[in-house]
Order: structure tokens, then sequence, then C-alpha cells
């Protein structure tokens, strides 16, 4: 895969692209702190498709939002489809990992005319919240945003203490980690630090109900397909997860054993799970 960058309404878009033009069109969504090279280990195994990578607003190598601004779920669906229209994408396919598995089932369900199919990588769907915690919640968010204002940057002297702690973070192996930060780092005077704007680690001032995220997955049209990891995350455990599948109107799960980051850790067996879904080799 080789750079790219494009200039979306008002922030600059870097990613990585295979460059297989006229091949079937798929625009793939890392994780949350995560960057384009989330699909690098993937990459070979889907050499047959215009695989389209960007780093997320305030991501990776891709500009912050302006000051003001918040990376609400609702901002980065926006934020996708004017990546499709910088690309001259009408229609294209979804793939996501995580946040990026959220964001795609948000397009999905808000765009059906434009997404020919979705490719779920643990997650569907979005984070539900007790609308007993509303207030709460609000009010967390907006002491954690005013809060952030007086927060220095962690400097690091050389790239390694961020590979470490990217490990620890999310159980990632060496050469995994290695990938995420050699593209989430920036040279500054004293050393290094991260390039992620500071911004995407405060609360969601506001998140769906239970019923508000199964009306959002029945809405996805397109045939979908979810690659789960065995054993489940905490955040979406069994048999709540599959519960969720199941109000897929074209869905299908696949489970496959792995953590997390299994499309990076195990892209083989990812790639075996994703078969022709995307398009024939």
């Amino acid at each position: 895969m080789h750079e790219f960058a494009l200039d979306g309404p008002g922030v600059r878009i870097a990613g990585l692209r295979s460059g297989n033009a006229g091949a079937p069109r798929v625009l793939a969504l890392h994780g949350w702190l995560d960057n384009a090279a989330s699909f690098l280990p993937l990459a070979p195994w889907l050499a047959h498709l215009d695989l389209v990578a960007p780093d997320l607003p305030g991501h990776g190598r891709s500009a912050h939002l302006p000051p003001g601004s918040d990376y609400s779920f609702a901002g980065a669906l926006h934020s996708v489809l004017d990546i499709a229209d910088a690309l001259g994408w009408e229609r294209f396919a979804l793939l996501g990992h995580s946040m990026g598995a959220g964001i795609a089932s948000l397009v999905a369900a808000a765009a059906p005319r434009r997404i020919e199919r979705l490719l779920a990588i643990e997650a569907l769907g979005a984070l539900p919240e007790d609308p007993a915690r509303t207030a709460a919640r609000l009010r967390e968010a907006v002491a954690a945003a005013r809060a952030l204002r007086g927060k220095r940057l962690r400097l690091f002297p050389d790239p390694e203490p961020a590979v470490r702690a990217r490990m620890q973070a999310n159980g990632l192996s060496e050469p995994v980690a290695r990938l995420l930060v050699e593209r989430g780092l920036e040279a500054v005077e004293g050393g290094w630090r991260w390039s992620s704007d500071p911004r995407l680690t405060l609360p969601t001032m506001v998140r769906m109900t239970d019923a508000q995220v199964d009306d959002l997955v029945a809405g996805i049209a397109c045939p979908t397909r979810v690659i789960y990891a065995d054993p489940p995350q905490p955040y979406l455990p069994e048999p709540e997860r599959s519960r969720r599948v199941r109000l897929l109107p074209r869905g299908e799960l696949v489970v496959v054993q792995g953590t997390h980051h299994l499309h990076m850790e195990d892209p083989a067996a990812v790639a075996a799970a994703i078969g022709d879904f995307l398009g024939a080799a």
C-alpha cells in the first residue's frame, strides 16, 4: 500500500491505498487511537481490491479537527462520506475494525444507497448507555473536556517506550504494536509524541440507548458479515453480541479464535473468514 492524501471539508486526510484501480472499492476504517497501518497485515490477502485505509480525523497523519469540534460518531459518519466523495466513489463497501466497525455501521444505516457491503470486525452498531446515566455522562464529558486544556502530552525519548506502552495497553505483539506506533508518532523538539488529537481520549457526551442501537443495526440493509474474536471483549459479551447480529436483515456471523486486534495478529485466519465477501480474488 502507498501513501495518499486528500482534502476533505475543513480537514486534510492522509492514509494508505492499494492502488488497484478498477477493482471493487473498499473503504477500511481503523479502531480508536489506531491508524491506517491497522490494515497493513491484512492487505496482502485483499490485493484484488481497491483498498483505501484513511487515518480518520485526529488519528495517524491526518489533521486534527478545528478547535470547538468534538469527535462524535455523527461527525465521523460525515467524515467517511466526505472521504468517499473526495475519492469520487458513489458506491463502495466498508470494512471496519472496532470503533471503525461502529462508524461503518452508522454509515451503512444512514446512507444505504451508497454502501454495497459491510464487513465489521469486533464491533457492530454503537456502545449503548443506560438512559439513567444521561446527565452523569454529560457532566463527566464536560468536566474532562475543560480539564484537558491544561494537560501536556507525554514525550518519549525514542519510539521504543511507545511501542512497549501499546503492547501493554492493548495486549499486542511487538510487530503489530510497532506498525501502529510508527504511524502514530511525530518527531518534536526533545523526542517523540503521539500525533493523535488528545480530544480523542475524552468521554463521549451522549450515547444511544439499547433500543436505539437495535434499531440502527436493524436498519443496515446491505449484506453484512460480522467477525468476532473468541473470547469476547468485556464491552460486548455473549450472548448480547450474537443477539445484535441476528437483528441484521442480511447478516451473518463468523467467530475466530483470537484477540481484539485479530485482523493484525492473525490476518490469514481473518482473510479466510472474509473469503470472497468483499469481491472474488
